[in-house]
């Protein structure tokens, strides 16, 4: 069993999970991800990352509240216990001196993010970090991420914070910063992912984003996250989650996450959760 150290909404429907797992915590590296369960019968899902402590022994990840089993991690309570935090698992991101990075994040994606901005600062590359919401109160963790990026960027759909609209300005963005820009690192939701790729294929730039399909065991045993990139059949969670974006089939991608999405809705509609609270609209100032 994993103790729960702590656990609270840091922005509507986006919860910080911090988890006492020292062998995981030793291990981790940027843009790994673990398996997790929120109780004995609960299913397997995997979250990525966000931060970890090796001394302390604790992993953090930011959990997005959109089906049965999010929403059963989001009530759970500082002091109990997850029957099952797997990992680390899949290959850590390509950390090197690269030049000029520009790191995107959306959702849950913005926590998964900073520890790849943080290394790659520590490789002394310039990063600017691109910051993507719907609105201005849907951003967190921006001073951990200013503490490693020459420049925060935000884009808002509804124009309260930054540029308004989604992430095809970032090829505004990338003409303003005034440098040339070496790679381009993506987490978030899988459509923020194919938008991005669309709007940075045109400029040349390498862009890598992690995918996140349908898993299962998130050891390649049972087949589910496969994805087509660069016309192969690969693996998310042993030969990603990082690819090129502009070799993946996003069509494909995108139609098979949604497989599920009535039966991922349908526990919401009949649960109670509402009432219990797990979807409340106020964060946790800390």
């Amino acid at each position: 069993m994993f103790k729960l150290i702590d656990n609270y909404m840091i922005v509507p429907n986006i919860h910080l999970l911090t988890v006492e797992a020292p062998n995981v915590a030793r291990e981790a590296r940027p843009g790994q991800f673990v398996i997790v369960r929120a109780d004995n019968e609960g299913e397997r899902i995997p979250l990525s990352l966000s931060d970890w402590d090796a001394e302390k022994g604790t992993v953090t990840m930011a959990v997005m509240n959109v089906g049965k089993t999010t929403s059963r991690l989001a009530e759970l309570e500082a002091g109990t216990s997850m029957p099952t935090v797997v990992g680390p698992l899949g290959n850590p991101s390509e950390i090197d001196e690269f030049g000029s990075v520009l790191c995107v994040g959306g959702c849950y994606g913005i926590g998964s993010i900073y520890p790849i901005a943080r290394a790659l600062k520590e490789k002394n590359n310039k990063v600017f970090t691109v910051l993507e919401a719907r609105s201005s109160y849907l951003m967190y963790w921006e001073e951990k991420l200013r503490g490693f990026s020459d420049k925060i960027i935000y884009i808002s759909r509804d124009g309260t914070h930054g540029y308004r609209g989604h992430v095809n300005q970032l090829p505004d963005i990338i003409e303003s910063l005034g440098v040339p820009i070496d790679r381009v690192i993506i987490n978030g939701c899988t459509l923020l992912l194919k938008k991005a790729s669309d709007a940075t294929r045109p400029l040349g730039i390498k862009t890598i984003v992690s995918l996140n399909p349908i898993m299962i065991d998130g050891t390649g045993m049972c087949g589910v996250c496969r994805v087509t990139v660069g016309s192969k059949t690969r693996f998310a969670c042993v030969d990603g989650p990082d690819f090129d974006a502009h070799e993946v089939d996003w069509d494909e991608l995108l139609q098979r996450r949604k497989s599920y999405m009535s039966e991922e809705a349908k526990p919401l509609r009949t649960s109670g959760c509402e009432k219990r609270g797990c979807l409340t609209t106020q964060p946790v100032v800390r």
